[in-house]
């Protein structure tokens, strides 16, 4: 071995661990297993997203690396210039309107639908749409927070139109939108439930049955008058179309009903946009209705029909919000890797020490496990709801912990220079909150497995 092959074989191995040609090293066993069981032993070594993608069906990794792509070459760019909070009623930056427009023409915005209606590759119809959400969802955010809920929030808000099975409907309002789209010429929907006085009771069932509703539909000759407010709705002041639930007058939760608004009806209009303290790029919005009118075919799915709605688009949503949170964790363990390479104390690198390559090896493991729990959710084409909760509780707060177990391997180095692993916190921590806050999905899980919980002579529950 010459001195350049030595100094390389040193730079790959760490303080405490043997060189990979030793013969008491890894490698080395396994390159000396017995031929005739070699195939039950020896394994090529690759990065755990190489072996994730790879154990995919073809058409799902072959869908990964394209989100990959698009994410490094169009997101990661702009993350840190537009992690920035943007006034309701101020243009979108040009930047941002670029983004989309790529995005669309690269069928990003179009993809809940296959071809020929949408973009959704014809290969990939044998498994699971929320499978395929989940995977685009994680490569966004691990690029960044903000431009991920940007392009990602549009299909939530289109949800519950193609969920409510309306042909007529989805005719009238998805396909052209999914046109424009592909024309580059951005068409966003947005998802309105939320509301100032409300908050998760719009998300489980027991809060809604004691909440009272704020946005109220009134009947009238020819459809119908909204009125009240909704509230930290993402892309609300962008969006050209909004999936707004509303309860008829006079009546509770269980009379929601899912009403398209369009952006330029009059007495609509986005108050303000929250300051957040992640996901900037995306706007959370205050949206005032003032009498709106919405005709009776801008009624989605049917009359106090919006509640089924609302849980079905839930337990699909909430397997990409889990997305995001492993695409955070991913970006918080990278960066710290990659500081840990050049960071040193004394004489040594920080990735030469024992207990920053257990706290590595321990942000590795969670965020596997993580993606264990999202994938499997996801590999039903019918999301149950405990699955769906569980996945989006703890892969948040594995997303929150590998960010701070980041910062306490790096110390002050993680919040310096571009700041990554801040800004990951920053955006990981909001998905504890919304699509229901952490806790409204353990709940949720109790909800869903109740009569199994509370039958003593159920067969074991795992």
């Amino acid at each position: 071995m010459n001195m350049a092959q030595t100094q390389a074989l040193r730079a790959r191995t760490l303080t405490g661990l043997l060189p990979e040609t030793d013969p008491l090293s890894i490698r080395q066993a396994l390159a000396n297993a017995h031929p005739g069981v070699s195939s039950l032993c020896r394994y090529d070594q690759e990065s755990l997203w190489e072996l994730d993608t790879r154990s995919l069906p073809k058409p799902l990794a072959q869908w990964r690396r394209q989100a990959r792509d698009f994410a490094e070459e169009r997101l990661r760019p702009l993350a840190r210039e537009m992690d920035q909070a943007r006034p309701a009623g101020t243009p979108m930056p040009a930047e941002l309107r670029a983004l989309l427009t790529d995005a669309g023409r690269a069928g990003w915005l179009t993809d809940l639908l296959p071809r020929p209606f949408g973009t959704l590759p014809l290969t990939s119809t044998p498994w699971p749409l929320t499978w395929m959400q989940c995977l685009k969802v994680e490569e966004f955010a691990s690029a960044c927070g903000g431009l991920m809920l940007l392009l990602c929030a549009h299909g939530l808000g289109m949800a519950p139109i193609v969920l409510s099975g309306d042909v007529n409907a989805i005719r009238r309002f998805v396909l052209p939108a999914y046109r424009q789209n592909r024309r580059g010429q951005p068409h966003l929907f947005a998802y309105a439930i939320t509301e100032p006085g409300g908050g998760s009771d719009a998300e489980e069932g027991h809060g809604a049955r004691q909440y009272r509703p704020g946005v109220v539909a009134r009947k009238v000759a020819g459809g119908w008058r909204l009125n009240g407010r909704k509230c930290f709705i993402s892309g609300g002041d962008i969006a050209d179309t909004l999936s707004v639930f509303a309860a008829l007058e006079g009546e509770g939760m269980e009379s929601w009903t899912c009403f398209v608004v369009r952006s330029d009806m009059s007495g609509f209009s986005p108050v303000r946009n929250e300051l957040k303290m992640g996901m900037k790029a995306s706007s959370a919005t205050e949206l005032e209705f003032d009498d709106v009118f919405v005709p009776n075919h801008h009624v989605v799915g049917g009359l106090r029909r919006g509640w089924t709605l609302n849980r079905v688009t839930l337990n699909y949503s909430r397997l990409p919000v889990g997305a995001m949170g492993l695409g955070f964790a991913r970006r918080a363990l990278e960066e710290t890797i990659r500081q840990s390479h050049e960071l040193r104390t004394g004489n040594q690198r920080l990735l030469d020490q024992q207990p920053v390559q257990m706290g590595i090896a321990r942000i590795m493991a969670s965020l596997r496990s993580a993606r264990g729990l999202v994938w499997q959710g996801a590999q039903r084409f019918a999301p149950r709801q405990s699955e769906a909760a569980m996945a989006k509780f703890h892969a948040s707060d594995v997303a929150v912990s590998a960010c701070e177990q980041a910062m306490e391997l790096l110390g002050p180095h993680a919040l310096s220079g571009e700041g990554v692993i801040g800004k990951c916190f920053r955006d990981a921590r909001l998905t504890q909150i919304f699509e229901g806050t952490n806790q409204i999905n353990q709940l949720g899980v109790v909800e869903d497995l109740q009569s199994i919980l509370t039958d003593p002579g159920q067969s074991p529950l795992f």
